[in-house]
């Protein structure tokens, strides 16, 4: 019998989805982590903007950190943007269970915004439309 390697990817979710069920067991990160929002498989938190001293200089720093994920779910992607008022929007991303996060220039009496998104995904080369969007969170520091 012929047929394409991916049509095993929705049995290979069902049987994790129904063993870690049956089992009744997923690990204790997991169980201790916050529940994603509905209609998205993880969740993740957004810092505001705030002043940090960055290798002696003041910076303006914003983090998206992955809080939790359901069942065979897990953080692939965690990206935070960053803006001044007068200023183009910087990003940067993170993978897996690791935080995004960007510093730039401290400009005394600015307003900066912080945004982000994260991604939970079941297999590492899946792109799902699963993000989690986060902010805006706004700041005149």
């Amino acid at each position: 019998m012929i047929y394409h390697p991916e049509m095993n990817r929705p049995i290979m979710v069902l049987a994790a989805t129904l063993g870690l069920t049956l089992a009744g067991g997923v690990s204790p990160a997991v169980a201790a982590a916050q529940p994603p929002p509905p209609g998205t498989p993880c969740s993740f938190t957004l810092s505001p903007p705030q002043v940090t001293p960055v290798s002696g200089t003041n910076m303006v720093t914003a983090t998206v950190t992955p809080a939790g994920c359901a069942g065979p779910f897990r953080p692939r992607l965690s990206v935070v943007c960053l803006q001044r008022s007068d200023s183009p929007t910087q990003c940067t991303q993170a993978r897996d269970a690791d935080t995004a996060q960007l510093s730039v220039p401290y400009q005394p009496g600015s307003t900066y915004t912080s945004t982000g998104r994260g991604l939970g995904a079941v297999f590492n080369d899946a792109s799902e439309p699963n993000w989690q969007l986060l902010g805006p969170f706004t700041a005149v520091l």
